[in-house]
């Protein structure tokens, strides 16, 4: 790899990007010890495929065979799904009636390791017969599987649609002696707090036909595994967290587009990441490029393909885009021409970042920081799945957080992962899955020991909206409809969009996400094409869309208000703060044009506010501090706005979130607060508890900011520091040296 770097160096149009480059050491197995020898099938397997277990492997296996709930907390491609299929197929074994759940966030990772069980069962002859059911499994397939199938494999959303269809499962929950949670750091913010409902329903069945399973999770490196796991599933665990895996060298390069005028503008990371992407290609290394969005997952291919053909026609047909929304078959297409090398390149949202297996890779370019340390290093993790040597990219937006680790590569290198959120108090949450469980099996006084504290107040609510009805078995289901189908995992939102292409359905988004991306006049981008929104119908949650030959994007504008309604809690001293319930009103004014990264235009937007109800902290700036702002003649508005935009830049250093799942408002008199005030809030209906976290950690959250925004180099404000790419203002008014003032004055 270093011949490549050199190379990179002296290509036409590199100006210094190299911002730093991290040499992570090859390291060697260490392999461990069971504590007595697996059964003779088993063994077998592994001797065959010439495999010896880590010793992280053998530490899952003894603690299982112990008893105990584990999680195994280690970092992509180390082994973790045989170290949990090797006690499960024993226990099986033994146990001729024994069953298994393993739930998958995603369909794609269902199906890989659906192949792998299939192989192991063929291999070993211990008689499993696994099965997927999910949407997509046949209705007349549906019995057999439930009958005789000893491992079924789903995901969330399939669960808690057949939940309620209990009584069919009956001999396999009587009978379940795991599950296991594949990937278990995926289930955070407002997803994890759904599935943590959604596992908490599933124990209710449990019990009521006398099992009660053994769990496993695996999970990335997260900071806090044993905490996360057990609000999960509100289960004890013994945690597995030190890699014992082999690995190669991996180049880890910090790549940051030049400064091209005097203004520091820097050039378009998508632009930047375009060409880096073809040298890869170029120069023989198979790439993946993860995308920090749909759209541009889709764009940067769209460009790679264009180049291509101009230079070198033959790796044209190699790249493709893959995200979710795509056909299944669509996607099972890309994962194997990844494994078997006939696609070079391949640009993805994260939807490639878990373990789906798609073969040994040579180079990862990640556009634009992730969001979390947990998901650069799953990404990084693509690369170099043997002990060969690997490269990885990290191409920087121009945006505060991203420019703060091109600066403190220490910090990026050295930083520990974060801590996965679940939030088992959001009440909108709390309340649709009880309205489910309600459903499922009639609600009694025990039922209190898995939901929290709110228990009975969320019952009263339900029945006063007569939505449960007491019986003499418990609080059940009063009405006629299905209860599951009004209850969303992946938002709170109970509002989705259809989008239509003459006629037939192109693909399903909520309706936050429409507000966003299929207004009127939006343009659409689905599998490299580009679609014109000519409607949207907010009566009957309607898109309709046609393909269009346009060269440019589009990017909504909103102008936001926040309503103080309860404080929860606040502080005094230097900083005085609070965390309360807030109301937020979003207001959709506007969109751009854009070409690349230029406005070539911007238009009116009619849509009627959206209003929801959140958790949000704030601060305030004190009468005194004020004045002497004035007597500087510094922005006081201008102030408040920068710092704003640096903290919600900064903010996923401390909370696992991404910044869009923040939203703020900076007012130079809020009613509420009676001074200058500063919001920072969940961008999600109740709130998913990020701004708690934020609030706990605010001293240590302004420091950094502080520290973000003197540390650039720039005069007036840039988009490295105070400039923000989805201001509804248009970044105006903004001043640094008032925001350097203020928070140097608090601090």
């Amino acid at each position: 790899m270093e011949p490549f770097i050199d190379e990179l160096t002296k290509t036409e149009g590199y100006i210094n990007q190299i911002a730093h480059v991290e040499i992570l050491s090859k390291k060697e197995g260490e392999f461990g010890i069971l504590k007595k020898p697996l059964p003779r099938e088993l063994q077998n397997y592994l001797d065959k495929k010439n495999i010896k277990l880590y010793r992280h492997q053998t530490d899952l296996i003894n603690l299982v065979r112990e008893g105990e709930n584990v999680v195994i907390s280690t970092p992509t491609a180390s082994g973790k799904s045989l170290a949990f299929n090797l006690p499960v197929f024993e226990t099986l074994k033994k146990d001729l009636k024994a069953r298994a759940l393993y739930i998958y966030p995603m369909k794609a990772l269902t199906n890989d390791q659906f192949k792998v069980l299939i192989e192991m069962e063929q291999e070993t002859g211990i008689n499993i017969q696994p099965n997927i059911y999910d949407g997509d499994t046949p209705r007349e397939a549906r019995p057999e599987i439930r009958r005789n199938s000893r491992i079924i494999l789903t995901n969330p959303y399939g669960l808690h649609l057949y939940l309620p269809w209990h009584k069919l499962w009956k001999s396999f929950y009587e009978n379940l002696k795991f599950i296991i949670i594949d990937e278990s750091h995926t289930y955070r913010g407002v997803f994890g707090s759904n599935v943590a409902m959604l596992i908490r329903r599933l124990l209710r069945v449990c019990k009521f036909y006398g099992s009660d399973p053994q769990f496993i999770l695996s999970s990335a490196t997260i900071a806090n595994p044993e905490e996360h796991s057990r609000k999960l599933t509100g289960k004890e665990y013994k945690i597995v967290s030190e890699d014992a895996s082999e690995t190669g060298r991996k180049y880890f390069v910090l790549w940051n587009p030049p400064i091209i005028d005097e203004e520091l503008t820097r050039r378009s990371t998508h632009q930047e990441t375009r060409a880096l992407f073809n040298k890869c290609l170029q120069n023989g290394l198979q790439t993946l490029c993860f995308t920090v969005s749909r759209k541009m997952a889709e764009l940067i291919s769209i460009w790679s393909k264009q180049d291509l053909y101009e230079t070198h026609s033959e790796l044209a047909p190699s790249v493709e885009s893959y995200r979710a929304g795509y056909r299944p078959e669509e996607r099972r297409a890309i994962e194997k021409g990844l494994r078997n090398g006939k696609l070079r390149g391949v640009t993805s949202t994260n939807a490639l970042e878990l373990g789906i297996d798609i073969g040994s890779l040579d180079c990862v370019i990640i556009s634009g920081y992730p969001g979390t340390i947990i998901s650069t290093w799953q990404q990084a993790g693509r690369a170099g799945r043997s002990n060969e040597d690997s490269i990885v990219f990290f191409v920087a937006f121009p945006n505060p957080l991203d420019q703060y680790f091109m600066n403190h590569p220490e910090d990026f290198f050295s930083r520990n992962p974060e801590n996965a959120i679940i939030d088992l108090e959001n009440p909108y949450i709390l309340l649709g899955h009880l309205m489910c469980a309600s459903k499922e099996l009639p609600l009694i006084d025990e039922d209190k020991a898995l939901f929290p504290s709110v228990y009975h107040s969320a019952i009263n609510l339900l029945s006063d909206q007569r939505i449960i009805k007491k019986t003499p078995l418990g609080w059940s289901y009063a009405r006629r409809n299905r209860p599951v189908a009004n209850v969303k995992l992946n938002n709170i939102s109970d509002q989705t969009v259809q989008v239509f292409h003459q006629g037939n359905i192109l693909e399903t988004i909520d309706l936050t996400k429409a507000y966003r991306e299929a207004h009127e006049g939006a343009i659409l981008l689905h599998q490299g094409e580009r679609y014109l929104v000519h409607e949207l119908d907010l009566v009957n949650l309607e898109a309709k869309v046609r393909k269009t030959e346009v060269d440019y994007y589009t990017e909504p504008l909103k102008d936001i208000d926040i309503a103080l309604v309860e404080t929860i809690d606040e502080r005094g001293g230097k900083i005085q703060a609070g965390i309360g319930k807030v109301e937020v009103t979003e207001y959709y004014t506007q969109y751009r044009l854009m070409n690349y990264e230029k406005t070539i235009d911007v238009k009116p937007l009619k849509l009627p506010p959206l209003e929801f109800p959140s958790i949000g902290l704030w601060f305030t700036v004190p009468p005194k501090i004020v004045k002497d702002l004035e007597k500087k003649g510094l922005d006081l508005a201008g102030g408040i706005h920068a710092i704003e935009h640096a903290m919600i830049a900064i903010s996923p250093l401390y909370a696992m979130c991404d910044r869009r799942d923040l939203g703020g408002v900076s007012i130079d008199y809020h009613p509420d607060t009676g001074n200058p005030s500063v919001f920072i809030y969940d961008g999600f209906k109740g709130g998913i508890g990020i701004s708690e976290k934020l609030y706990r950690l605010l001293p240590e959250l302004m420091e950094t900011t502080l520290k973000l925004i003197k540390d650039c180099k720039c005069g007036a404000g840039c988009p490295s520091c105070i400039y923000s790419p989805k201001c509804g203002n248009n970044n105006e008014p903004l001043d640094k040296k008032a925001a350097i003032f203020i928070l140097e004055k608090l601090l």
